[in-house]
């Protein structure tokens, strides 16, 4: 079998190893690009930190709290703690799944799945909570339980830096329902949830409920 032979230029393997070096060149521009990496050293400041701190007077993009107060402190203006969600937090059945799911990972290692203060750790010794179900926490206003998450209270420490601020209403707004669902009495039941009640088995929260004896 005959197969043509084709003559390459001197001049076309020139243009062809020009091309390909300026493209290997593009890429490690491109690839190395001038810039400082987090806690680098430089000589282009005095103090040789590649690090600059922010400007004064400057606040991340979606950071300022100054305007929306409720929002971020779980205070009103004049300091009071806030019984309601903020407007920016809409109520509904997907807060309160979100709330489960952080309370779950978050708090009830210390305060139980229930909420009276006997998770696991106290179960190991830790130092117990109070209940969520003692008077004084049932009557508590709601930005008190976000102003606690977020700045830690007695032995608790803070949670505002391991839990967005978003979540720490979804949080405090399922602690609510929680502390509704443990008060409830069956006149507060509907005649479904009463025959549900009387057939349904034990939802193995029975042992928690009742042990330890603080509430």
């Amino acid at each position: 079998m005959w197969f043509p032979m084709y003559r390459i230029s001197g001049r076309t393997i020139a243009v062809g190893m020009a091309l390909a070096c300026s493209a290997v060149a593009c890429r490690l521009d491109m690839h190395d690009a001038p810039r400082f990496d987090a806690l680098e050293q430089t000589e282009l400041w005095e103090d040789g930190r590649a690090s600059r701190d922010p400007i004064p007077g400057t606040v991340a993009r979606g950071r300022l709290k100054d305007d929306r107060p409720a929002f971020f402190t779980g205070k009103n203006p004049s300091g009071g703690y806030v019984n309601a969600l903020p407007p920016e937090v809409e109520f509904g059945e997907a807060l309160l799944a979100r709330g489960k799911e952080r309370f779950e990972v978050f708090c009830a290692p210390c305060h139980g799945v229930t909420g009276y203060g006997n998770g696991m750790i106290v179960q190991r010794g830790f130092q117990q909570p109070p209940s969520f179900h003692s008077s004084r926490l049932r009557e508590s206003p709601l930005g008190y339980y976000f102003d606690v998450i977020t700045n830690g209270y007695g032995a608790m420490y803070s949670y505002g830096a391991a839990v967005k601020t978003s979540d720490r209403w979804a949080i405090a707004a399922y602690l609510r329902t929680l502390q509704l669902s443990q008060a409830m009495t069956e006149g507060d039941l509907t005649s479904e949830e009463k025959a549900a009640l009387s057939s349904g088995p034990d939802d193995g929260h029975g042992g928690e409920h009742g042990s330890g004896g603080h509430h």
